[in-house]
């Protein structure tokens, strides 16, 4: 069938004319002018999948997402005839969807100002390679070297390229392919044109590697309103009238999809409840009313029984400790099919080590990491002669797309156990669901999802044993060692400088080792009571050094959670208020003048009360000292800790509270933006210097999930220190709720007047002496972690009269 005849086909066959499901900035919402020209859209496809268009003025790039299974996208770029970004905007709400066969198609109308346009930096296949082309900025190349380049496939071909004759010729049939150079060429789009009935259609066509699916990008104009020439991989158009130029775009793609879950799949009863409760309490369409449906709709558009994926666009796939957080955060809304879809995704992709998958990789990015799998075959396979990795190459080109894990992240093996033992606890699911859901298995996955979780355990249990026998830091769990020499930041602070370089995190140390062994004597007792013993004696073997989980090692266990607990002496830092100032002084100085001169002013106001600035250190460095960088971790601890042993402790509670209280750039509080994600004053030059080098987790940036830990963890101690009518349980806790509550409200009003709340993280400038709340500009629009403020609603709507609310309510 030729191009004409397929886009007429497409006119006329069944479809169905769909609106948005969201769309940002929303006009009443947000404020445009924070996204500086960036649109974009969600709908669902005729598979209910989600997919995602949006369109950047500020570059001219438009970007299709598939949210899929092979979570891929299609992008091009248009630029006016000075090679300035071209702004197009959308023609109407309407998009029409359709299905046929194993394709579905999205199509929508973009209209664009009547001046010349170039059209070119096509690029179809998986969004990591979207994502890794804008990082790159090979989006803002000439056309002609607008492209990105994959090694591991053009090493591929060479390495085939070498093969005997005879042998080359399975691994091509293997691939489907006739010839290397035909390889080649599905390295790139392919790109044609042709008039059909008054229209140009240009057509741009990507197979994936192996051959097995294709993606299709068609752009549609009127002859009328335009004059199309091609040439090469880009596209001239000359508008021939006064009037908009209208640009038909249609996207198809035959990939396996997702089984999509809908509000009632997601919510509780009781949370639906609230949901009524505050539409009916103000109008829905009022700005907060908004943002909560905004919220139930993004969850939506991120949930399926498979995964929940971890924010749209750039990350449209499964990452295990996003998944694990977010819904310890969501999981008093969420229904307990929520946390089996959850405990079952996680459970499917535990290594033979017991250790949790961080991220997967699908489709084309899989095709790429297998593809290195196979050239170092072949390298081995060249080198020793053996023809058992022969089989091995080919084994592994029979299935490029096979799904590729890593597990390179330490926090994630901890967070598992914490979020099976709340289930597994949970009286409120009946006993016979929750033992139905351990003995289940998954398909392509050896063993009960009982016999997986086990094998966390005894993870757990062997990383955390040489610690609880030698409390020193140096047995602390540590992060591994890059090629580089600087030690892999293998917690949420992910980034280049997230950890300063430390080799300990506090985070993982403090917080998640001893939460996960006290979850796994909870596990443990949980499936006693559930009958499995048996089970659990015929699986559970972590041997060697590792903490006894048997029955009879409990009293062992229990002394080790204590030991654990302790290590935050290690990274306790107590500074004197006058060096503390001595110190944030001397690192401002660095700051442009005018960021300098609105610090130092801020410095010069904190409360002269304070005495001491005391906080756990980010992390240890390789010679086990304190990086002393404040940070907002400890909230986190505040959310999972017992409320009881934290009430036992009131005056240590509130010291970690503090610091996240006192104000910048002495502690993390700013009054117009909320808590700073980290504070490095105290910090030497070179571990300020890599925080000013890489933004993500600087200073410079608040964090929504780190907001939403705070609340949350403040929400749950209030709640918990009174009893069902509202009065507090112990009279002696009283100057204690208070102070939790005055941080609460200062939290919340803080994190309101940033206007930005709602975002992923978010950053700020100073203009004419005044602080600027900024979006900053990687956020992703959809994000898991932040659509955990579901949950913070829920939690101060349900606080005892006189708790803060504020805003974010």
């Amino acid at each position: 069938m030729n191009v004409a005849a397929a886009v007429l086909l497409a006119q006329v066959a069944a479809a169905q004319v769909v609106t948005p499901v969201l769309e940002f900035p929303e006009p009443g919402v947000d404020d445009s002018a924070a996204y500086e020209g960036y649109r974009t859209r969600f709908l669902r496809d005729a598979a209910g999948n989600t997919v995602q268009i949006y369109v950047s003025r500020r570059d001219g790039r438009v970007v299709n997402l598939w949210a899929d299974a092979a979570n891929a996208s299609a992008g091009f770029t248009l630029r006016d005839s000075a090679g300035r970004p071209a702004p197009v905007r959308w023609a109407a709400d309407g998009m029409r969807i359709d299905r046929a066969a194993a394709e579905r198609g999205v199509e929508y109308v973009l209209l664009a100002d009547p001046a010349p346009l170039e059209i070119g930096a096509f690029l179809l296949g998986s969004m990591r390679l979207e994502r890794d082309f804008q990082y790159g900025r090979r989006h803002l190349a000439p056309f002609a070297d607008a492209h990105i380049e994959q090694p591991e496939l053009t090493a591929l071909i060479a390495r085939v390229d070498a093969l005997p004759p005879d042998e080359q010729r399975r691994h091509l049939e293997l691939l489907g392919a006739a010839g290397t150079d035909e390889l080649r060429a599905r390295l790139r789009a392919r790109v044609s044109s042709e008039r059909a009935g008054g229209r140009t259609v240009v057509r741009v066509e990507q197979r994936t590697f192996d051959g097995r699916n294709r993606q299709t990008l068609v752009l549609t104009f009127d002859n009328a309103e335009a004059q199309l020439d091609t040439a090469g991989l880009s596209i001239s158009v000359r508008p021939r009238g006064a009037g908009p130029i209208r640009i038909g775009v249609r996207i198809t793609t035959d990939a396996a999809t997702l089984v999509p879950l809908d509000v009632d799949d997601i919510f509780s009863d009781d949370f639906l409840a609230f949901r009524r409760r505050a539409a009916a309490g103000g109008r829905s369409d009022a700005p907060d009313g908004r943002r909560l449906e905004r919220m139930i709709h993004g969850l939506e558009l991120v949930s399926s029984e498979q995964k929940l994926m971890a924010g749209l666009p750039n990350y449209a796939t499964y990452f295990g400790r996003d998944m694990l957080m977010s819904a310890l955060m969501l999981e008093p809304i969420w229904t307990p099919s929520m946390i089996e879809h959850v405990l079952a995704s996680v459970l499917r992709k535990l290594n033979a080590a017991g250790e949790v998958s961080h991220e997967e990789a699908l489709g084309g990015q899989a095709i790429r990491e297998n593809a290195a799998v196979y050239n170092g075959l072949i390298d081995a396979y060249r080198a020793s002669g053996a023809d058992s990795l022969l089989v091995r190459a080919r084994a592994v080109l029979a299935d490029l797309q096979s799904v590729r894990e890593n597990y390179h992240m330490v926090d994630d093996d901890f967070q598992l156990p914490v979020l099976a033992a709340r289930y597994l606890t949970d009286s409120s699911v009946p006993a016979s669901r929750r033992r139905a859901f351990l003995l289940a298995q998954d398909e392509g996955v050896a063993g009960t999802r009982l016999e997986r979780l086990l094998r966390n355990l005894e993870f757990v249990a062997r990383a955390a044993a040489p610690y609880a026998r030698d409390p020193v830091p140096e047995k602390l769990v540590a992060f591994a060692r890059r090629p580089d020499g600087r030690w892999s930041p293998g917690s949420w602070r992910d980034s280049g400088a997230g950890y300063g370089n430390g080799r300990f995190a506090m985070d993982v140390n403090v917080i998640w080792v001893p939460q996960a062994i006290e979850a796994a004597g909870d596990i443990l007792a949980a499936l006693d009571a559930l009958g499995l013993q048996d089970d659990v004696a015929l699986h559970l073997d972590a041997g060697g050094d590792a903490l006894p989980l048997e029955p009879a090692g409990r009293t062992t266990l229990a002394a080790a959670i204590e030991t654990w607990r302790g290590s935050r002496r290690w990274f306790e830092v107590l500074l004197p208020v006058g060096e503390a100032r001595r110190r944030a002084a001397t690192a401002l100085e660095s700051l442009p003048p005018a960021e300098r001169s609105f610090w130092l002013a801020r410095l010069d106001s904190v409360a002269g009360d304070v005495r001491v600035v005391a906080f756990l250190a980010l992390a240890l460095d390789s010679l086990a000292r304190p990086i002393p960088v404040v940070n907002t971790d400890p909230a986190t601890r505040l959310f999972l800790e017992d409320t009881d042993r934290l009430a036992r402790d009131p005056a240590g509670t509130l010291r970690d509270l503090d610091a996240l209280m006192l104000a910048y750039p002495l502690g993390l509080h700013v009054p117009e933006l909320g808590p700073l994600v980290a504070n490095d004053v105290y910090a030497a030059p070179q571990v300020r210097a890599a925080f000013a080098a890489d933004l993500y987790h600087s200073p410079r940036v608040v964090w929504g999930r780190e907001v939403n830990l705070l609340v949350l963890g403040l929400a749950r101690q209030i709640a918990a220190a009174h009893d069902t009518r509202g009065r507090l349980r112990e009279p002696r806790l009283a100057p204690y709720v208070a102070r939790l509550r005055a941080a609460l409200e200062r939290t919340v009003e803080a994190v309101d007047a940033s206007g930005l709340e709602h975002n992923e993280l978010w950053s700020y400038r100073i203009e004419s002496g005044r602080l600027q709340p900024i979006r900053y500009g990687a956020s992703t629009d959809i994000q898991l972690w932040n659509l955990t403020d579901l949950a913070v609603r829920y939690a101060l709507d349900r606080l005892p009269a006189g708790s803060a609310s504020g805003g974010m309510r």
